[in-house]
């Protein structure tokens, strides 16, 4: 049974940092893309981070670009969403999200979708 599980979430203050964490098991790891992607109230889906299966590439949703950082750890089947800077704006769900390749994993097409973990951003 394939299981991404976040953890880390919370409640912060604007200018603020969290660290999620999104624990995967039921898969080979080490063979799938990783994204993070973050749904608030009355918005759509937006992708927020993504990393390659060995870590060398990442990319970044505009929105988190110089505030956010993705990374992965394959020996501990473990895929990491370091937020500082945190503004009101990035209040959401955040969902980890796994397909198996070299492929960004889309809205579309995935492989596997945690079911998240609150961010609440407020003063």
């Amino acid at each position: 049974q394939v299981q991404l599980v976040e953890s880390g979430g919370g409640s912060a203050q604007p200018g603020g940092s969290l660290e999620l964490s999104c624990a995967v098991s039921g898969l080979a790891f080490s063979e799938y893309y990783m994204a993070w992607y973050r749904q608030a109230p009355g918005k759509d889906c937006e992708e927020v981070a993504g990393i390659s299966k060995d870590g060398a590439r990442t990319r970044y949703g505009d929105s988190v670009k110089g505030r956010f950082t993705i990374s992965r750890d394959n020996a501990k089947n473990t895929v990491y969403l370091q937020m500082t800077n945190l503004r009101s704006e990035d209040t959401a769900i955040y969902s980890c999200v796994a397909r198996e390749g070299d492929l960004y994993p889309t809205k579309n097409n995935f492989d596997a979708w945690g079911r998240g973990t609150q961010v609440t951003v407020s003063s």
